[in-house]
């Protein structure tokens, strides 16, 4: 397999399955001198996990990662204050998974001769034969994008300190839609979201606000952890603080759910999706990303361009659509409307419009980068389906009984958004080294 390594400078390997030990992130190019914790990545990687909310599956996987190489396991000579630092070699990151239990592979057992309509079952078989990972859908798992939000997660807090944010936000779900926004509005909601995730989520604070893992531990003992935390993930998940809806309103000033920073359309786009799921059905909808301060003339022209780069994203599962700026709906506009006008004030260039999302000839304008994905409703439903046997080609029919989500959408902008991450930071690399080149 070998579709599953990312990047030229900013290098990202990922490995793994749905119902293996677990999944991996190898990540190279990660500058020495940054303190680096599980408990920050963890931060992250609860945003997409599943079972938090009614509009995700139910598996349980918590998601708790391992730094495995990487850091300094030590100060590297006495009162260094160098531990836990990055070391410039490669970053590996482990996501086990614990909520890994018979009765579910035994329902894949029961299903897998029938390949599952809307997945890559059928596909993969025939791909990789009788072998094929096919409990959980194996790679081709959501699962695997925990490895993906691992990685961007490291390449956001390098860009950080670039001066460069990257955030992004449910745009649309079964056709309930957010109105335009404020960039600066988004950014600040979305950190709140994620400060109301962090204080809410049962295993962030009872496995590192209280220490049960920390970075103190040898690899061993966090595993002796987590062998623990599997037979308990039940007991820590009923320690959830309560709060209901409108009193996380009072409070963070979010929706509860769905991070979309008009909180009436996220609570319309999660009615709208509940009342589809009732039916056994499923949904789908828009991610829509913002990075600001990029320097103008990131990217390089051609084969390297950076709206190209974004466009990647179609390998997220379920992504089936990719737009830039005003994207499809260019198609509408005559030239004089699309063309982002500009003019200068004192001493800038300012645009008058965005419609190009920020790039133009694969090269950055300096203006906010707006990328926007389409995500297809979940493939697994609760409704008779038409499908085969894999090995003797009888029409078979079929019902989902497998986990699901109603929606993949709500789980999916921390994927888009550190996805973006990693593909900024590597043009970035390649940006500086080129501009320093130039001044010589």
């Amino acid at each position: 397999m070998i579709g599953c390594h990312i990047g030229r400078m900013f290098q990202v390997t990922v490995a793994g399955g749905s119902y293996q030990e677990g999944l991996t992130s190898v990540i190279q190019g990660v500058p020495p001198g940054m303190l680096m914790t599980e408990q920050e990545i963890y931060g992250d990687l609860l945003l997409r996990k599943p079972g938090a909310d009614e509009l995700s599956s139910p598996r349980k996987e918590p998601d708790l990662p391992i730094i495995y190489s990487g850091l300094n396991v030590a100060d590297t000579i006495e009162n260094a204050g160098n531990k836990n630092h990055t070391n410039g070699t490669p970053l590996t990151i482990l996501i086990p998974n614990l909520d890994r239990h018979f009765i579910h592979i035994k329902q894949y057992q029961d299903t897998n001769r029938t390949p599952r309509p809307g997945h890559a079952s059928y596909a993969s078989f025939i791909k990789y034969g009788p072998d094929d990972d096919a409990i959980g859908a194996g790679i081709f798992s959501g699962r695997y994008t925990s490895t993906i939000v691992a990685a961007g997660y490291v390449a956001k807090k390098v860009l950080k300190k670039c001066g460069i944010e990257v955030f992004s936000y449910v745009k649309e779900i079964a056709g309930v839609r957010c109105p335009d926004v404020a960039a600066e509005t988004v950014f600040k909601y979305t950190n709140d979201y994620k400060k109301m995730r962090h204080d809410l989520d049962p295993f962030y604070q009872e496995i590192y606000v209280k220490g049960r893992i920390n970075m103190d531990m040898r690899f061993l003992e966090k595993t002796r952890i987590l062998a623990e935390i599997e037979q308990e993930i039940d007991a820590i998940r009923d320690k959830a603080p309560k709060l209901s809806a409108a009193a996380i309103r009072d409070k963070y000033n979010v929706h509860p759910i769905v991070n979309c920073p008009d909180t009436d359309a996220a609570q319309a786009m999660v009615d709208a999706c509940n009342r589809i799921a009732a039916t056994g059905d499923s949904v789908g909808g828009v991610v829509e990303v913002v990075v600001t301060g990029v320097p103008t003339g990131l990217g390089e022209p051609v084969f390297y361009k950076l709206d190209g780069e974004l466009g990647k994203m179609l390998g997220i599962g379920a992504v089936k659509g990719v737009e830039v700026g005003a994207g499809f709906a260019v198609k509408d506009m005559t030239g004089f409307e699309n063309n982002d006008q500009m003019h200068a004030e004192d001493g800038k260039v300012i645009f008058e419009s965005n419609n190009a999302g920020g790039i133009t000839g694969g090269l950055s304008t300096g203006q906010p980068i707006v990328v926007r994905l389409t995500v297809k409703p979940t493939p697994t439903i609760d409704k008779p389906q038409k499908t085969i046997d894999k090995y003797t080609l009888e029409n078979k029919d079929m019902a989902a009984i497998t986990r699901r989500d109603p929606t993949i959408v709500a789980r999916i902008w921390p994927v888009a958004e550190n996805y973006t991450a990693m593909v900024i930071l590597d043009h970035l690399f390649a940006h500086y080294g080129y501009q320093t080149l130039k001044a010589k």
